[in-house]
């Protein structure tokens, strides 16, 4: 059934969660925030937002299911395979100059895509002096992520992505099989730090020569957008490579002039000199109202 409530019920349960958990979804996309909504009614038999604000704040553990579904746990490895083909082809040759590579994959949700990543950075000769950062909000999905473990089904689809990646071998020389679940290698996972990020809430924390931020900002409002954006300006170095989902671009936002797009249709960018870029973004959190 379609969710018959208003915005002000809906800003109301988001103002509640902020206030009790310290998750802020406040600044979501409005649609995207109504479907999953309506699946959360049928799932905890809620006839509407308020009762259902109600039981979240009651509950830890509805607040934990709830969480889920409005962080949006979607992924795979390779995900658009030519994009990671480009990053192969564009990005690492730049980052082979640099002694110790730094990058930040945010929103990294079961952790596919920074072991994606990691596994084009091995094949580069580049991973053994390499830090990816991989950080999300979602504590099952980080935790997840962190054990680099997948249902061995999910994998079949990985490999042909893999191999138009642009991948030098076979992906299943990078996991080992046992009970039907895919455990990727020590190696990949030592490189990767998971925590615990908000685009919402949290500032820069590291300075980086690539960040990826891949079909997230899609979940945002525009106001969200600019402040994840300007986040990552932030923390880029000189020159430093900006990846994002195909749905998702720099265009019409106050850091458009930040960017250059790469050449391809990928949506790879890259910082401009500091002289014409956007003004940095002042606002680096906003508070749940007391």
């Amino acid at each position: 059934m379609p969710l018959h409530t208003t915005d002000t019920q809906l800003h109301a349960l988001m103002e509640a969660i902020c206030q009790r958990y310290s998750y802020d979804f406040r600044n979501y996309s409005l649609p995207s925030q109504r479907r999953r909504l309506n699946q959360a009614l049928e799932r905890f038999a809620c006839a509407d937002l308020p009762a259902l604000q109600q039981l979240v704040l009651d509950d830890p553990a509805a607040f934990g299911k709830l969480l889920q579904m409005l962080t949006v746990p979607v992924t795979q490895m390779f995900r658009d395979p030519a994009f990671f083909l480009a990053v192969r082809q564009h990005v690492v040759p730049v980052l082979k100059t640099y002694p110790s590579p730094t990058i930040w994959v945010a929103g990294c949700c079961t952790g596919e895509e920074a072991l994606s990543l990691a596994i084009v950075l091995h094949e580069e000769g580049l991973l053994e002096r390499s830090t990816i950062y991989a950080t999300d909000i979602n504590p099952q999905a980080l935790a997840t992520a962190a054990r680099g473990a997948y249902r061995l089904q999910r994998l079949s689809d990985y490999g042909d992505n893999y191999l138009a990646a642009g991948g030098l071998g076979r992906l299943a020389d990078y996991y080992t099989v046992e009970h039907a679940t895919a455990q990727f290698d020590q190696r990949l996972l030592d490189r990767i730090n998971f925590a615990d990020h908000s685009l919402s809430t949290d500032s820069v924390f590291i300075e980086a020569q690539l960040i990826l931020c891949r079909n997230v900002l899609i979940y945002f409002n525009k106001t969200l957008q600019e402040r994840a954006l300007g986040l990552f300006h932030d923390a880029l170095c000189h020159r430093g490579f900006l990846g994002l989902g195909s749905k998702e671009s720099t265009h019409f936002t106050r850091f458009a002039v930040g960017f250059d797009p790469l050449p391809g249709a990928e949506k790879l960018y890259r910082k401009r000199a500091l002289s014409h870029a956007a003004p940095p973004l002042r606002c680096t959190a906003w508070p749940c109202q007391e």
